[in-house]
């Protein structure tokens, strides 16, 4: 009798222990992902957080989120939070890439995965993979939208520019630049397009910490210098941000009345002060970034290289210390036109946008 209990508590323990081990079967058994947000004042960041909890969640993993308030020595600190705290994987994006050196090597001593999201960790090899939008891309569809709304291909101009680029302490800015001047170079080398300013270069035009502010101060300077007596028709924004500042200067001196219609003003990230101003016809066009796809890339990822998997990326970046593996997905262009989409995939309702 004793060895009939005694077999039958041990096949008790073993299923038990098969029970505990498989969780359902999920891919992220056991496994905890730290997720690092910059900040919960930009709608992209909190949607994005609430996406990849979701997405790692449904996927078998614990999770761990953390917004930083666009405070990059309080994220380093959420960093070495999350690794006390037992964290297998980290998604950052990072407040500043160059900020996170010392915490991302101690995650890399630990064995932790780290996983650098739309903005680069720079100088240091403790990052893993990167995964972000198509950089490059994301300008040129602001670029492309310039060509389309002035009819550059066709239409004789000459048409008057200028250009806001994002802050320098990010290094997405420059590729942003890189890609919208791709599509628009020629055309300011053949004459078509006019920086009356002769303000051109990425290092001129950029405005330090994305600031509303700055943008506003910059137009400002811009209109009251060179535009008293001309019109400005298009101004490359490398975000919205940025495009509100502008945005404002411009309604300050007299666009949107009478017969001075608003200029191109092109922007990134979709906030809905944004998608407010494009329906009201001040704004053209954002560049979307959708979370959605984000998730379909970055959860399988971090899967497959817990798992010990090889991972071909789609392309490198340089952080300064290595070409860092990436994966990319694809922007969307945001107009007038498509704007309701961004109620369709529930990124805001309707009563947001038209409210």
């Amino acid at each position: 009798m004793k060895k009939i209990i005694a077999l039958v508590l041990a096949l008790v323990m073993v299923v038990g222990l098969c029970a505990c081990g498989a969780k359902g079967g999920t891919s992220g058994d056991s496994k905890t992902i730290g997720i690092l947000m910059p900040t919960k004042e930009q709608t992209i960041w909190s949607i994005q957080g609430d996406r990849l909890v979701e997405g790692f969640e449904k996927a078998g993993y614990a999770t761990m989120i953390e917004y930083a308030e666009d405070d990059a020595s309080k994220q380093a600190m959420q960093i070495e939070n999350m690794i006390t705290k037992g964290a297998d994987a980290l998604i950052v994006v990072a407040v500043d890439g160059a900020a996170l050196t010392d915490a991302c090597e101690k995650a890399k001593a630990e064995g932790i995965l780290v996983i650098a999201e739309d903005r680069l960790i720079t100088n240091t090899d403790a990052v893993d993979y990167y995964v972000t939008f198509d950089l490059v891309k994301m300008g040129g569809l602001q670029g492309k939208h310039i060509e389309e709304k002035l009819d550059l291909k066709n239409a004789a101009g000459p048409f008057n520019l200028e250009i806001f680029s994002g802050s320098q302490d990010d290094p997405n800015a420059k590729l942003f630049y890189q890609g919208a001047m791709e599509v628009l170079k020629p055309y300011i080398d053949a004459g078509k397009l006019v920086i009356k300013s002769g303000q051109t270069d990425y290092d001129v035009t950029a405005i330090p910490g994305w600031a509303t502010e700055k943008a506003t101060s910059r137009m400002d300077d811009l209109l009251s210098g060179y535009y008293a007596d001309a019109k400005i028709d298009a101004v490359l924004v490398a975000a919205d941000c940025l495009a509100m500042g502008v945005v404002s200067s411009l309604e300050a001196a007299g666009y949107g009345s009478g017969d001075l219609a608003f200029p191109v003003v092109t922007g990134q990230d979709a906030e809905l002060a944004a998608i407010k101003s494009i329906k009201a016809g001040k704004q053209s066009m954002t560049a979307f970034l959708d979370a959605s796809k984000l998730v379909e890339i970055i959860v399988p990822l971090v899967t497959d290289l817990l798992a010990g998997k090889e991972v071909a990326p789609t392309s490198t970046y340089n952080n300064e210390v290595k070409d860092v593996p990436a994966l990319t997905y694809e922007p969307l262009a945001i107009t007038a036109d498509n704007a309701d989409y961004l109620v369709e995939i529930g990124f805001y309702t309707e009563a947001d946008i038209n409210g």
